[in-house]
């Protein structure tokens, strides 16, 4: 998606023939803020990407040095109506939530700062990998504003406590704290970034695209569910996972001890 002030577009994407697709936030000059319109282009992609029968993993980068800035401060100040605002934290909720509701696993690839909306979008991201001079925070109690929509993202993410107390104080956290407090997953040099990022997608594109999408629902379904109905929903996913093709597959390639070769979508 282009803008008319903006030929580049806010978002670029790139496809590989393993099923590795990337989504890159396209506004360097700006720290990738999510403007109205970059929020509109990321769901676009997204929305493009979730119905694709052959991209199986996907990567949220960031061009230029940040990650992500958050929303758009500038944008913000010159629309100050309710319903504006309301519109706004609607849209990117929407784009939150259709990062877990791919059925690809997604993958953020944070090589600077990303801040508040910024670190609510790697926490709402399935796994993270970060660059060890990486830089998180959700700094808006900074200016007077309490990061509500990046606290569900990080409440979900870390300790209560630990997630308290980055929305209280603003203070940045560096890489090996965000992976200590269960922000990110993995923490490189920068210039192993890219090299750790793939040795993660290869390790899902190895595994049967069947089991991984399934798995991805229903890990997210059972979060907001009770114990009992949890394991109820569970076993029901596991049998009808067990009933596929790819399981008997796998299953009988382990007996065999060789490796398996998955044909599922």
């Amino acid at each position: 998606m282009t803008t008319a002030t903006s030929p580049e577009p806010l978002v670029l994407r790139h496809d590989r023939p393993d099923g590795l697709t990337t989504l890159t936030l396209n506004r360097p000059s700006q720290f990738n803020a999510l403007s109205q319109a970059m929020l509109a282009a990321l769901q676009a992609e997204l929305v493009a990407v979730g119905a694709s029968e052959t991209v199986r993993v996907v990567v949220i980068a960031g061009a230029g040095k940040a990650f992500c800035a958050g929303h758009d401060l500038k944008e913000m100040r010159a629309n100050h109506d309710k319903a504006f605002m309301q519109n706004l934290f609607r849209q990117c909720g929407e784009m939150m939530l259709t990062l877990t509701r791919l059925p690809q696993p997604v993958i953020a690839r944070v090589q600077g700062i990303a801040t508040a909306a910024g670190c609510q979008l790697v926490s709402m991201c399935d796994l993270a990998v970060a660059a060890e001079v990486a830089r998180f925070a959700v700094s808006g109690i900074n200016v007077g504003l309490f990061c509500s929509t990046p606290a569900v993202g990080l409440a979900r993410n870390l300790g209560r406590k630990a997630a308290l107390e980055m929305l209280l104080t603003g203070d940045f956290i560096d890489a090996q704290e965000a992976r200590a407090k269960g922000l990110v997953n993995r923490v490189v040099p920068a210039d192993a970034l890219d090299a750790e990022v793939e040795r993660l997608a290869q390790a899902i594109l190895a595994k049967s695209a069947v089991a991984v999408r399934l798995g991805k629902g229903m890990f997210y379904r059972q979060l907001e569910m009770g114990l009992a109905e949890a394991y109820d929903y569970a076993g029901e996913v596991m049998a009808c996972n067990m009933m596929s093709d790819d399981a008997g597959e796998g299953i009988d390639a382990f007996m065999a001890k060789r490796p398996p070769h998955y044909r599922g979508r």
